[in-house]
């Protein structure tokens, strides 16, 4: 179950890539969702995002640990 929230975030955070506080948002409530190993992951996706999307570079300092 916990890694269809994991893909399910992946989904929410893509859709919402447009708009960096809407991002900024969606990786607070992943964050306090997924498990500590799934954390880790996502900051490597959501580095991968910040590569097409530079504005949503901000939104990574709710993933330091």
């Amino acid at each position: 179950m916990a890694r269809a929230m994991f893909e399910y975030t992946k989904t929410v955070l893509n859709k919402v890539s447009f708009d960096a506080s809407l991002f900024c948002k969606e990786v607070q409530k992943a964050v306090q969702r997924l498990l500590p190993y799934e954390i880790e992951e996502l900051r490597i996706y959501i580095q991968s995002l910040v590569l097409q999307n530079p504005e949503l570079n901000q939104c990574l300092i709710y993933l330091k640990p």
